[in-house]
């Protein structure tokens, strides 16, 4: 029986090597055009049939074989963010303002080891295995939907996919049946009211603290509209009015997120803003534009698929632990609505190599040691997909 741990770790340099040259040329979502041509280049003496581009960027690798086993897709992402890195190292970003601050790198490291694999171990396939090296995560509406219009679940019965998550440790893997990450939608509101001097603001409508005013009453909706046991979250990340401290402005601006595990949820958090925003209107005499973008939907685990990761982690001995709902979202979502899908995390967080920073922040690093682990689980989980010959047979 093959133990795919041992086997993992014998191509741990070689993704450690590829992750860092991943890690010095980031491109941020739907630009990816280096890391497109980097990634055919190492498929290119394979034996698997190649399809791209797939959406603007994608690319999608069939390794066919032999047998009348199950045809597994296995998904990696490959875009980075518009985030300066401050963290000092000799594999560090040369591309001003841009950095793989979220594990991407380290994803696609994982899959092109996994090819090579797959290219060694060919004969003893049975099934068929499709890679999925996906452009375009970071930006709604994100490379999967492009990517699956574009046909890449064609005659899948499966799909799986990681992340190297900073927040468990290195050497655990979590998953959960049924929701696991939230829908991450997005607001944009403006306030128009009527500016004027600072020292006569019964002469104007203030948008500042009509701004205000609805900034706070919105966490009622949570608070006060939404069953307690549910999940639903709305957050403000940008306020923006004004140019002096002694002027009222004409108008005002946020922009913020919600997120939420129901669509029903989602629904009654919009139209309650909507309403919010109405009432405001009436009582202070001023207008508004109000845009609501859906995000992906909620990464929701096929269970059956949640079995086989857990198993999977399970026969390697690692760690395995059900993980909690994350208010993250994942546009690997947008593949579980079209096929049966399982989604893990595979920790990466080590204090003792200052590991531990979130993802988004700019001296976010990952514990290159974690790679053997997402990539054993990968090939555990094929095996127990029955994509590979039985050796005992």
């Amino acid at each position: 029986m093959t133990d795919w741990f041992e086997l993992a770790r014998d191509y741990e340099t070689t993704m450690i090597q590829t992750r860092r040259y991943l890690h010095q040329y980031p491109e941020l979502s739907f630009e990816e055009y280096h890391t497109h041509e980097y990634i055919l280049s190492k498929l290119h003496d394979l034996s698997c049939e190649v399809q791209q581009p797939v959406g603007r960027n994608g690319i999608v690798a069939t390794f066919k074989g032999h047998g009348d086993g199950p045809t597994i897709a296995l998904r990696a992402d490959f875009d980075a963010l518009p985030i300066e890195e401050a963290r000092e190292s000799h594999y560090q970003s040369r591309n001003s303002g841009v950095s793989h601050a979220c594990g991407h790198d380290g994803h696609t490291a994982i899959l092109l080891s996994l090819a090579e694999i797959l290219e060694a171990h060919k004969d003893q396939l049975n099934g068929n295995v499709v890679l999925i090296f996906q452009h375009g995560e970071e930006l709604m509406p994100g490379g999967a939907q492009e990517m699956t219009e574009a046909g890449c679940l064609e005659g899948i019965d499966r799909i799986y996919g990681n992340h190297l998550w900073s927040g468990y440790p290195t050497g655990t893997i979590y998953s959960r049946s049924g929701a696991m990450m939230a829908s991450p939608d997005e607001f944009n509101i403006a306030i128009h009211g009527r500016g004027g001097h600072g020292a006569k603001p019964h002469e104007t409508i203030d948008p500042v603290v009509v701004m205000a005013e609805f900034i706070l009453s919105a966490q009622k909706i949570v608070t006060r509209t939404i069953d307690p046991v549910k999940h639903a979250v709305i957050s403000f990340g940008m306020v923006q009015a004004g140019s002096a401290d002694n002027v009222i402005p004409d108008s005002a601006y946020c922009r913020g997120t919600v997120r939420v595990f129901d669509t029903d949820i989602q629904a009654h958090i919009k139209y309650k803003m909507e309403k919010l925003l109405q009432g405001l209107a009436v009582a202070n005499d001023i207008t508004y534009d109000f845009e609501y973008i859906r995000g992906y939907l909620p990464v929701d685990n096929n269970h059956e698929c949640y079995e086989t990761i857990k198993h999977a982690a399970q026969d390697l001995n690692l760690i395995y632990h059900d993980s909690d709902l994350m208010m993250i979202g994942e546009d690997f979502s947008y593949y579980q609505t079209v096929k049966p899908g399982g989604f893990f995390l595979t920790g990466c967080g080590n204090e003792q190599k200052d590991t531990m920073h979130p993802h988004h922040s700019p001296y976010f690093d990952i514990d290159e040691a974690a790679l053997k682990y997402a990539l054993s689980t990968f090939l555990k989980i094929l095996d127990l997909e029955n994509v590979f010959e039985n050796e005992e047979a």
